[in-house]
């Protein structure tokens, strides 16, 4: 076994691999560009190296940098993560040149999965059943629409070397088959330096279901069952899950046993990911291999107990598997949310800043229950625009999928992030679906349940009525402790009248010591509501029991009340003496300024290409600027009919969130 390895990575995988690494005695040492100077993964190594500037393309991609720093400090291998040099057969053989293990697979293998096209002719050639498609290289736009004809719409737009949603588009007809090529081949390009494109059908209501494979040097090969990964957005995997709430044992066999032979065709060493589109009836077709250890790992290592990162060392250090495939059993049910940095209320755009507040849940291991969070953040630390915008990877186990689902939306509402915009309402929201909970998955489920985005969640009227009398309940005793503590409050009053306010609707309370009294002052009926929480002024974390009811919420003081953060709402929660909440129906409301004569960029990131000048007349729906954040391209499209009068940014510009990019005049 290894002494010492190298992480070529960055963020929560290279978190990762050291967790393992310690737990092996394997010394470990990070690599850090200048944004990452003060990363967890820098302080969690025994040793760093800097290895250049802020872009990938200075830093993490420059693979004689990586070799350079593993000779500088004597480590004997490389674990890559993901993303970066993971699926660089060139980084690999350059690797081996210089006497250095690469934690992976061969680069032959990497080579031929990598390549979309060779891979689907070789699974073709293995008997993996295949998606219908072109897999000749594409040339231009017309031929790409001419292609895209004869396969027949729709259709998937892919780059040859792409991964991870990008270089990927998907077209309905003519005009999206041009605009999809062109985006497709610059990503492709910008983010892969490869911008070869292939098409095939695009299979409609797919379920995305993966296989994870585990083979060593010896020519043995196991799978570890499947990992559902339908819910996505931008091709970009959110909500993952092993088992799939699909899968028969049956189907699952036939899927493992293709990948098998996949990876043996290919002469797979290491962990690796089959990938498969999964139609309602069952029919599965290859779509890709990831070479390398898959972002949604941890939920296989749930349900399997087996450490994946282990195994890699393990093989990558010559052993054989001690696992046999009749040995691997599925146990319980595992989920994954993607804690990105993203903004769900401004259509998932992404999000920079610093943390100013990061207090994950806390892990926890029982027989019954699992709370895991992998992450590479921390309180205080900054989100970088030269890099994924993934904050954390929170994970829950449980014998059931009922009980994991529910365990997951109690870690969502006690996950806090302050600072910047994030996706955990929207996580939340998914979680209280009954579509989700009863596992009816695609590939569309975003678009088809949030058809016009994501604009919060409105609590259902059980929900709503907990959580007014929460407020009244610990609104009253906050005030009771201040005036206490002045010595200014008689400490007999044992009953007291509150009224609660959530948007425009009303709830009457009277307080008692350990209890709310609900007063519906329609119908003339009161319900009783105990109250059970040690929660204290000050703390924006309370968990709770009302009437049968757990909560755990985030609460933050407010003037009138509190902002309550629950299941994905996020509500302003007023608390009142009863007459003066009979006075707020009387209040002005102050409406928000009209923007709608200027286009603003609706995340931070550089103007890469105006589509017109000053003077041009838009049609609704027509494409405007194109602005690059994160690694990805971004069309901003005209909303309605009207004359440019102004450009306010120039190409190359980058922007701060509803910074003006150009004005308009109605015509």
């Amino acid at each position: 076994m290894f002494s010492k390895i190298l992480i070529a990575n960055r963020g929560e995988i290279a978190c990762r691999v050291i967790k393992t690494a310690k737990i092996m005695g394997i010394k470990t040492v990070a690599v850090y560009s200048d944004a990452d100077r003060e990363a967890l993964h820098v302080s969690m190594a025994d040793e760093a190296v800097h290895i250049g500037g802020s872009p990938a393309s200075e830093s993490y991609l420059l693979g004689d940098k990586i070799i350079a720093a593993c000779k500088a400090t004597g480590a004997e291998a490389v674990h890559p993560g993901y993303g970066f040099l993971s699926e660089n057969a060139k980084f690999c053989e350059a690797l081996e040149k210089a006497g250095i293990t690469f934690i992976g697979p061969p680069p032959n293998a990497i080579e031929a999965m990598g390549d979309k096209i060779t891979s689907k002719k070789l699974a073709k050639e293995a008997n993996v059943s295949t998606v219908p498609g072109y897999m000749g290289l594409i040339e231009d736009t017309d031929e790409a629409v001419k292609i895209s004809n004869e396969v027949g719409y729709p259709v998937m737009i892919k780059a040859s070397a792409g991964g991870g949603g990008k270089g990927m588009r998907i077209a309905w007809n003519d005009e999206e088959a041009r605009e999809g090529f062109e985006r497709s081949k610059s990503e492709a390009a910008s983010s892969f330096g490869d911008d070869r494109i292939f098409i095939e059908k695009f299979v409609t209501d797919p379920r995305h279901i993966e296989i994870q494979v585990l083979a060593d040097k010896h020519g043995n090969c196991i799978y570890l069952g499947e990992r559902e990964c339908s819910i996505q957005r931008r091709n970009q995997k959110v909500i993952e899950e092993a088992p799939s709430p699909f899968l028969d044992e049956e189907t699952r066999k036939k899927m493992g046993e293709q990948s098998v032979a996949l990876a043996k065709a290919v002469g797979y060493a290491s962990a690796g990911t089959v990938e498969f589109i999964v139609d309602g009836d069952k029919n599965f077709y290859f779509l890709e291999m990831n070479t390398r250890l898959q972002v949604e790992h941890p939920v296989t290592e749930l349900i399997t107990g087996i450490d994946l990162v282990e195994q890699m060392l393990r093989v990558a250090a010559g052993e054989k598997l001690s696992i046999a495939q009749d040995e691997v059993t599925l146990n319980g049910w595992a989920i994954e949310s993607r804690l990105y940095a993203e903004d769900p209320y401004r259509n998932f755009l992404p999000s920079i800043g610093r943390l100013t507040t990061y207090r994950p849940p806390s892990e926890f291991e029982s027989e019954d229950l699992v709370v895991r969070n992998d992450t590479g953040v921390f309180d205080g630390g900054e989100i970088s625009t030269f890099y994924d915008p993934m904050i954390a990877k929170l994970c829950t186990w449980a014998p059931d999928r009922a009980t994991a689902i529910s365990a997951m939306s109690d870690a969502l509402d006690a996950f806090e992030v302050e600072g910047i915009g994030h996706n955990i309402p929207f996580l939340s929201a998914v979680m209280e679906q009954d579509r989700f909970k009863e596992g009816r998955l695609t590939t569309g489920y975003i678009a088809e349940e949030f058809p016009d985005g994501f604009n919060g969640v409105e609590l259902g009227n059980a929900a709503k009525k907990n959580i007014a009398g929460l407020a009244a309940y610990i609104g009253f005793h906050s005030q009771h402790r201040g005036f206490a503590e002045a010595d200014t409050l008689d400490l007999s009053i044992k009953d007291v009248a509150r009224s609660v306010m959530i948007g425009d609707e009303r709830f009457d309370f009277d307080v008692l010591e350990e209890a709310v009294i609900w007063r519906d002052r329609e119908d003339d009926f009161e319900m009783l509501m105990r109250v059970e929480t040690d929660w204290g002024p000050g703390e924006t974390l309370i968990r709770a029991r009302v009437g049968d009811d757990h909560i755990v919420a985030q609460v933050t003081r407010k003037a009138t009340g509190f902002r309550v953060r629950y299941r994905g709402a996020d509500m302003n929660v007023q608390v009142f003496e009863p007459h003066v909440a009979d006075l707020m129906v009387h209040m002005p409301v102050k409406m928000p300024p009209d923007m709608s004569k200027f286009l603003l960029c609706p995340m931070p990131g550089q103007v890469v290409r105006l589509e017109v000048a000053e003077g041009d007349e838009v049609q609704e729906g027509q494409p405007l600027a194109i602005v690059e954040a994160m690694k990805m391209e971004n069309v901003l499209r005209a909303e309605k009919k009207a004359v440019v009068s102004k450009i306010a940014a120039d190409v190359g510009a980058i922007l701060a969130v509803d910074e003006v990019i150009m004005e308009f005049e109605d015509q």
